[in-house]
């Protein structure tokens, strides 16, 4: 699928707040921006949004078609993308634990089979433990497939809507169960797969409007600078009710509120009305790697902490660009030293075996 300016503009944005967010495990005092970094979390959700529109578009579409679901295609477009840079900064948090972020690591086994936001004792093995998020994504995409099979063999709108409702609100409720009996936070509500399905899906929502409901989806991008100020309105009120980000309240309600105004924002950014058609210097840039970056960036910091450690003259916006810099730099040098490499070795082979491509396979993802 071409790139759309609007969704590498929010992709961009997404990786930044995540990294102005994290700047805490070096006390990172930014100052004017530190407002903007508290929320930085949220960036983590609305990369949900996109990775659940993108990859579920690539199911969607050729299922809307009638034309079948090609498993070991999506699987091992899945592998490419995920498992060369993920299993190298595995290898370093492995094999050099004085590179780390923080000293304690959980067991290797549990990256591999990301298994670790199900298992994670995060107060004394905090190493990599943004890697959360990649097996939340990895859980989904396991199994969404299947669901998605399933729910289009006899196509019904009030079954698929009942599914993701009872999804939601089963998440919900789990949510609330952990608030009202004060168990941990990062363990039982932030971190879980179950728990926090409500982006993913929202993403999944917005590409099956596009597979199956083309009208629909023609009208959202009709009325796209709408669509815009609806979002940021929700946003605007789920930052609000996240202001006690441990309350009852955004515990239960936030996710799913925040999820509906990212998703409003990725459906306005997905075709050329509103900001779609913006084209941010640098944004395109920074969306490529973005997953690079996120894989490395704690390294980065954690360097560039030790070294400013024996460099106390380097402070303020010196420390703050160097800081950035060294982030870009290994960002950048994973990206095109291993990401790019087995990203062009994946296209290379599918290009070999047309008779396994499907029309999803030209899709991001």
């Amino acid at each position: 699928m071409q790139r759309l300016p609007g969704l590498d503009l929010l992709r961009a944005i997404a990786i930044v707040w995540v990294m102005l967010f994290h700047s805490w495990i070096v006390d990172g005092n930014l100052g004017a921006l530190q407002p903007v970094a508290t929320y930085g979390w949220m960036g983590v959700d609305l990369f949900f949004v996109l990775s659940g529109y993108l990859i579920g578009y690539q199911l969607l579409r050729p299922l809307s078609q009638g034309m079948p679901l090609h498993w070991r295609t999506f699987y091992r477009r899945r592998a490419y993308r995920i498992l060369p840079a993920y299993l190298l900064v595995l290898a370093v948090y492995v094999w050099f634990p004085a590179w780390r972020e923080a000293p304690g690591l959980q067991p290797a086994w549990q990256f591999l089979t990301f298994t670790l936001n199900l298992l994670i004792d995060y107060q004394h093995n905090a190493a990599f433990s943004h890697a959360w998020s990649l097996c939340v994504e990895e859980q989904f995409y396991l199994a969404f497939p299947l669901l998605a099979w399933l729910l289009t063999r006899r196509p019904s709108l009030p079954l698929t809507v009942g599914v993701s409702a009872a999804v939601v609100v089963g998440g919900m409720l789990i949510r609330d169960y952990a608030a009202r009996h004060g168990l941990d936070y990062l363990q039982t509500i932030y971190y879980p797969t179950y728990s926090r399905l409500d982006g993913l899906l929202a993403g999944v929502a917005l590409a099956a409007i596009q597979a199956y409901r083309p009208q629909a989806w023609r009208w959202l991008q009709a009325h796209a600078r709408q669509v815009t100020a609806i979002g940021l309105v929700i946003c605007a009120a789920a930052i609000w009710l996240f202001r006690d980000r441990l309350a009852l309240l955004p515990s239960v309600y936030g996710f799913p509120l925040l999820s509906l105004g990212l998703a409003l924002l990725v459906a306005a950014g997905a075709g050329s009305g509103s900001y779609g058609r913006w084209r941010v210097p640098g944004a395109g840039w920074l969306a490529a790697l973005s997953y690079s970056l996120y894989l490395s960036h704690k390294l980065a910091m954690h360097a560039v902490w030790l070294w400013l450690a024996a460099h106390p003259a380097v402070h303020g916006p010196a420390a703050f660009a160097l800081y950035a810099l060294a982030i870009l730099a290994l960002g950048a040098l994973l990206h095109y030293g291993v990401e790019w490499p087995f990203l062009r070795l994946r296209d290379r082979r599918a290009a070999a075996a047309p008779a396994a491509v499907t029309p999803a396979d030209a899709s991001a993802g």
